[in-house]
């Protein structure tokens, strides 16, 4: 599986994530530093996020903490950009 991640550091849950799709639809999330390494290990993990067709995708974390912020391409070829609107 391809995917692309943006460490983001450290936010609070009043932060928003702006992500910008350009190509193929796909799943968009955030992941703490924990759930990333169990994501990258292919095991379960949590996730904030989910499958989006349209772009920008805007997420806010449900706490403060370090966060990651992943796209995973789901039919075709998508660059993305990430940014942090508040943190």
């Amino acid at each position: 599986m391809q995917y692309r991640k943006w460490p983001l550091g450290y936010l609070s849950a009043q932060a928003v994530i702006q992500v910008v799709l350009r190509g193929s639809e796909s799943d968009v999330f955030l992941a703490d530093d924990a759930n990333l390494r169990r994501f990258e290990r292919g095991e379960d993990f949590r996730y904030y996020g989910g499958h989006y067709r349209q772009s920008p995708v805007r997420l806010s974390p449900p706490s403060g903490g370090s966060w990651t912020a992943v796209v995973i391409p789901t039919g075709g070829s998508v660059e993305a950009s990430v940014q942090v609107l508040a943190a």
